[in-house]
């Protein structure tokens, strides 16, 4: 078998496999138009739970290969218990007493009977939640995540010896950190600047390239399609804009120079605004991207069960795998887009004006 064909074979494998798990669960009673109803029900509730956070971490969820996560509440004192009490959501969890249960993906205290009321008026469980601090799919995936960048870079540091010669992984590491610097961080920042900021664009290009490719494998981690992830790394770019901002950046903000004192008045609170439009945009381009990007691709797949014609299936499985390619290229892309956002606007905090005509 040539090399061309082992690596289809891979990718088919690959993608193939949750959803042929899916298929294979159709009744054989069925007529054929209940059985593409129920396989495109089970297709859209395997996308929700790929791309929504969860309480284990399942790496093949059909055949029970699955990791319980620690549960951590506030509720009348401490209570720390495995996932593994809630089996998916399906069943009550019961401990020191009180009983919980998932709802809509978070936890309620509720009673014995395993009670939801739904308020008519707000449309949302009358129930209390405890305040939740349980390591979660997605937060188990940033530890990991994070370890492995700890150790690949240590590993990339401890390489140089005298003579300066990094190892394999060096070698392939050092280009991107010197594309950050010299593409990114220097053209954006200045020479002047640039130092400062280096070691939080290069984890914010790595933390975020990584976490996208963790996102297209099939074992179901959605890191940076959830939102209050990249609300997270957006307030930190804000944060860090705004303590960096000099005399110039907050001048050019309240009262531009060069400017008629009532137009000053009027485009001050714009420049305010744009203060904090500036992260909710960087929070909702990576956001909305790589969601769409996980959605249409697990569509893809699922139509490969959907249709019977052999023809269309080969036609959208050329198409799914053309698709895992760009996928790959986008992966980088948004990376980057983030970083180079970044770098522009800590450009903009500390750079030196002058404002002498």
């Amino acid at each position: 078998m040539t090399g061309k064909k082992i690596l289809f074979t891979l990718l088919f494998a690959l993608f193939a496999i949750p959803f042929s798990l899916i298929a294979s669960n159709e009744s054989n009673n069925e007529s054929a138009l209940e059985g593409k109803d129920k396989t495109k029900s089970e297709i859209k509730a395997y996308i929700n739970h790929h791309l929504e956070d969860s309480y284990d971490f399942s790496i093949w969820h059909a055949a029970g290969i699955e990791f319980p996560l620690p549960i951590i509440l506030i509720d009348e004192g401490l209570q720390v218990f495995s996932s593994s009490k809630f089996h998916h959501g399906k069943t009550l969890a019961e401990h020191n007493g009180n009983f919980y249960k998932v709802y809509h993906n978070k936890i309620y205290k509720t009673d014995v009977e395993g009670t939801i009321s739904i308020d008519p008026e707000t449309n949302h469980p009358e129930q209390t939640k405890p305040l939740n601090f349980s390591i979660t799919k997605n937060v188990m995936s940033i530890f990991l995540f994070g370890l492995l960048m700890f150790f690949i870079f240590r590993s990339v540091a401890k390489s140089y010896g005298e003579d300066q010669i990094p190892n394999k992984l060096g070698r392939f590491i050092e280009p991107l950190v010197i594309f950050v610097r010299d593409d990114i961080a220097i053209p954006n920042i200045g020479e002047k600047h640039y130092r400062r900021f280096m070691g939080y664009l290069l984890t914010v290009f790595f933390f975020i390239w990584f976490l996208n490719l963790g996102g297209m494998t099939p074992l179901g981690i959605g890191v940076t399609n959830n939102l209050a992830v990249t609300f997270c790394l957006a307030i930190i770019t804000f944060i860090i804009t705004t303590i960096s901002g000099n005399k110039s950046y907050w001048g050019h903000i309240f009262w531009m120079p060069g400017v008629p004192a009532p137009m000053k008045i009027i485009l001050a609170p714009i420049e305010l605004l744009g203060i904090f439009i500036k992260p909710f945009a960087l929070m909702i381009r990576l956001f909305a991207n790589m969601t769409a990007g996980h959605v249409v691709m697990m569509s893809l797949i699922g139509l490969l069960y959907i249709f019977t014609n052999w023809f269309a299936r080969g036609a959208f499985l050329g198409l799914t795998l053309f698709l895992s390619i760009i996928e790959l290229l986008v992966a980088f892309l948004q990376a980057y887009i983030f970083t180079m956002l970044t770098a522009l606007y800590f450009g903009g905090a500390v750079a030196e004006h002058d404002d002498h005509h």
